[in-house]
C-alpha cells in the first residue's frame, strides 16, 4: 500500500496546484453525488478508500499520571483557525480511585501547524493532580465528556460566543442516561454552558435537561444548515418504525441555547428494517455515534460508524462508511453499504474498532480524514488503555470518480458500436468567476468535451471547452461568461482512444 510522507506531498506541485482555492467556499458536484449530477449515460462509479497514515497514531495517550494516560478519544473535532490547526478531544486519565467513571473523561486540546504533526501546549486552565501544567481546557465545573464538537460561529455578533460546542453527557434517572449540554467560548479554551447549570458528580441535573428525558448518545456531529443548528446523535428508541439498534437522529436550534424536543430521522442502514425483538440492541449490522459532518457549501459529507453487531461484546467491531446530505436532514450513501475505512488488524493501535471525530481538511495534494480507536470486544471486562487519533488521506477530494463504462459496447458476437459517455449536471447558478474541474487521466488521446446548456438543456451556441490537462481544480474556459444563462447545466462527454483512463471527481462553480 502507498504511503505519504507529511513534508512532502502535503505540499502542492501539480500544475494546477499553484493556487488552489477552498473548495469548502465554493459549490461543489461530486462524482458520487446523484443529486448534483443526476444524468448519466456510459459512466460508473468507483469510491477510493483512503490510505492510512505510516506515522499513525498522530496523537497518542500521555504518560501515567498525565490527562489523558488511559484514552486518547477522538469523538472530537478539528477546526482550522488563525493559522493552525486546532483539536478538541476527550482525554481519559488513569486515576481508578474515582467512584464515577466519567469524571475521568474530559474536555482536552492539542494543536498542529500542518495538520500532521501535534502539540498538547500546557495550557495552565484546570488542575489536575495539583498542577495546571496540562492540555485541559476549562468547562466550568467536572463535566464527564464522552463525545463533544466544535465549530467556530463567524456570523454571531457576540465575541463571547464565537466558538460553539455541543457534548454528551450524563444525567440520573433510575439509571444513568446520556443527554445535551451545549457550551459557547471566546477562545476555545474557556467554556462555559448556555445555561447556568453546574455539574454534580459530573452529570447534569434532571431538571436542567435541555431535550427530552430519555436517553441520547448526541455530539456525533455539529453542524449549520438554512440558519439553524444541527446536532447528530445516536438512539435506539422506536421511531415512526421500530428500527433494529442504533439509528441517527437530529436536533436543531436557531439560538443554539433551545434546542428541539423534536428530532429527524436522519440516517437508518437498509439491515436495520428489520427489527430483532427486545434485549437484543447490541446485535445486528447498525450506525454507532451518528454522523461526523464535513459541510462542503451546498452538500454534506459525513462519515459514520459501520457496526457490526452480535450476541456478546466479544463480536461487536467497528468499521467507518461514508454518507451526504443535499438538505440537511437526510443523509444516503453515495454506494450502498460500501466500507470507506476498515478497523485495523489484530494488534495494531487501532484494531477492533474505529470511531469517527469530526476532523476533514483539505492540505496541499490531500485530504485528510482524521479518526480515533474504540475496541468494543473489551467493554464489560477489565479497563484496557485505549484510543488515539489517526489520518487516512486520498488525493485531494478524489474520494470518488466516474470513469468510462465499456459494458454498454458488448463485446465478441454482440460488439455494438461506439457509446456515448456523458455525464448532465443539475441546474447551478451562474459562477462569479468560472468552473473548474478535478481529473485525472487527460492527454492527447483522452480529453473532456465541455458543452454549456441552460436550464432546460437547451445548447448555448459559441460556449464551451475541450481540456487535455489533468489537475485538482482545472479552470473550464468556457467563452464569455457574460453570455451564460441564469441557470446553467454543463455536459461533460469523455473522448478519445484512452477515455477509459479518464477518471473525473468533481465540478467547482466558484
Amino acid at each position: 500500500m502507498m504511503r505519504f510522507l507529511p513534508l512532502l506531498v502535503l505540499g502542492a506541485t501539480s500544475a494546477w496546484c499553484a493556487e488552489l482555492f477552498d473548495e469548502t467556499k465554493v459549490t461543489t458536484l461530486f462524482a458520487f453525488d446523484n443529486v448534483s449530477i443526476p444524468h448519466t449515460q456510459n459512466l460508473k462509479l468507483e469510491m477510493r478508500q483512503p490510505e492510512r497514515f505510516e506515522g499513525n497514531p498522530v496523537v497518542r495517550r500521555g504518560a501515567p499520571g498525565t490527562v489523558d494516560a488511559h484514552g486518547v478519544q477522538f469523538y472530537g473535532s478539528i477546526i482550522q483557525d488563525g493559522g493552525k490547526y486546532r483539536m478538541w478531544y476527550v482525554a481519559f486519565d488513569d486515576q481508578v480511585e474515582h467512584a464515577v467513571k466519567s469524571e475521568r473523561w474530559r474536555a482536552a486540546y492539542a494543536e498542529s501547524t500542518d495538520g500532521v504533526t501535534w502539540v498538547k501546549p500546557e495550557l495552565g486552565l484546570v488542575a489536575f493532580r495539583g498542577s495546571k501544567k496540562n492540555n485541559l481546557v476549562d468547562v466550568g465545573g467536572a463535566w464527564g465528556f464522552v463525545n463533544l464538537k466544535v465549530i467556530k460561529d463567524e456570523a454571531d455578533p457576540d465575541a463571547s460566543r464565537r466558538y460553539k460546542m455541543v457534548t454528551h453527557v450524563y444525567f440520573r434517572h433510575n439509571t444513568r442516561l446520556g443527554t445535551l449540554l451545549p457550551f459557547v467560548s471566546a477562545d476555545g479554551l474557556t467554556w462555559r454552558p448556555v445555561k447556568d447549570v453546574k455539574p454534580v458528580k459530573g452529570e447534569l441535573r434532571k431538571q436542567d435537561l435541555l431535550v427530552p428525558g430519555f436517553h441520547l448518545e448526541p455530539a456525533c456531529g455539529l453542524y449549520q444548515w438554512d440558519g439553524q443548528f444541527f446536532l447528530t446523535a445516536q438512539n435506539a428508541m422506536p421511531h415512526t418504525h421500530h428500527y433494529q439498534g442504533r439509528v441517527v437522529r437530529l436536533h436543531r436550534s436557531a439560538d443554539f441555547v433551545n434546542w428541539s424536543s423534536t428530532s429527524t430521522l436522519a440516517f437508518v442502514r437498509s439491515a436495520q428494517h428489520a427489527y430483532l425483538g427486545a434485549g437484543k440492541s447490541r446485535e445486528g449490522e447498525q450506525n454507532h455515534e451518528g454522523i461526523a459532518v464535513w459541510p462542503r457549501g451546498n452538500v454534506l459529507l459525513g462519515v459514520y460508524g459501520r457496526w457490526h453487531g452480535a450476541a456478546e461484546w466479544s463480536g461487536v467491531s467497528v468499521d467507518l462508511g461514508l454518507v451526504m446530505s443535499n438538505d440537511g436532514h437526510t443523509f444516503r450513501e453515495p454506494k450502498h453499504e460500501w466500507t470507506m475505512l476498515e478497523r485495523g488488524k489484530d494488534g495494531e493501535w487501532d484494531q477492533g474498532g474505529i470511531i469517527q471525530g469530526q476532523g476533514f481538511e483539505n492540505i496541499g495534494e490531500k485530504t485528510l480524514v482524521y479518526y480515533g480507536a474504540w475496541d468494543p470486544r473489551a467493554t464489560g471486562g477489565p479497563e484496557v488503555a485505549r484510543g488515539g487519533v489517526g489520518i487516512a488521506s486520498w488525493p485531494r477530494d478524489r474520494i470518488g470518480e466516474l470513469v468510462f463504462d465499456a459494458s454498454g459496447e458488448g463485446s465478441g458476437d454482440y460488439q455494438m458500436p461506439k457509446v456515448t459517455a456523458e455525464l448532465i449536471t443539475a441546474a447551478v447558478s451562474r459562477p462569479k468567476e468560472g468552473f473548474f474541474v478535478n481529473v485525472d487521466g487527460l492527454g492527447d488521446q483522452a480529453g473532456l468535451r465541455v458543452e454549456v446548456l441552460d436550464a432546460l438543456e437547451r445548447p448555448v451556441s459559441g460556449l464551451g471547452a475541450v481540456i487535455r490537462q489533468s489537475g485538482f481544480q482545472v479552470p473550464l474556459d468556457l467563452g464569455d461568461v457574460k453570455k451564460l444563462p441564469e441557470k446553467v447545466r454543463l455536459r461533460v462527454l469523455f473522448e478519445g482512444v484512452k477515455r477509459s483512463e479518464i477518471g473525473l471527481s468533481a465540478i467547482y462553480v466558484k
